[in-house]
């Protein structure tokens, strides 16, 4: 059974997920499944079978929840030296033909989320960033080419103001 690597951030963020999905979610669904059967013919209620996707919907993600965290284990070097990228980073890069910054997190596929700029470990990004300095070029083989990046900050504590 392979390991499912985490920030503690985002294993506690899962967590709380899992916990609000059992003790809210899944009760009040239990309860419109109830109401919408009150009304009789099931065939036709769309109470009923909207009711039943939505609790479908979040036994799956108590399952799956349930498995990546049983799985889980939590990578945290915030208490090592922070000369170079490893998981659970917040690394600045500036964009060598744009000079644009933006500001990366590496984690585990599980607590991916690019609005956030969390970016998982197995991307080409975080693959390309892995075990480098500030200051050192990245180039970054993308579907649209090559990118190269500048790193110029590494840090294990998320940046007061982000670049993004």
């Amino acid at each position: 059974m392979d390991t499912v690597p985490f920030t503690s951030d985002g294993f506690k963020e899962l967590e709380q997920e899992l916990d609000y999905l059992k003790r809210k979610a899944r009760p009040k669904v239990i309860q419109q499944i109830a109401e919408a059967r009150s009304h009789g013919d099931l065939k036709e209620n769309a109470e009923y079978h909207a009711a039943r996707e939505k609790q479908q919907f979040i036994e799956s993600r108590i399952r799956d929840l349930d498995d990546k965290l049983s799985r889980g284990q939590v990578i945290d070097f915030s208490g090592e030296e922070h000369d170079m990228v490893k998981f659970g980073a917040w690394v600045t890069v500036s964009d060598e033909d744009t000079g644009t910054e933006m500001c990366l997190r590496i984690v585990g596929d599980a607590e991916s989320d690019l609005e956030n700029n969390k970016i998982s470990i197995k991307s080409p990004i975080a693959r390309a960033l892995l075990g480098k300095k500030i200051d050192d070029l990245v180039k970054v083989t993308l579907p649209k080419g090559i990118k190269e990046y500048v790193i110029t900050n590494i840090s294990y504590n998320k940046p007061s103001s982000s670049p993004s």
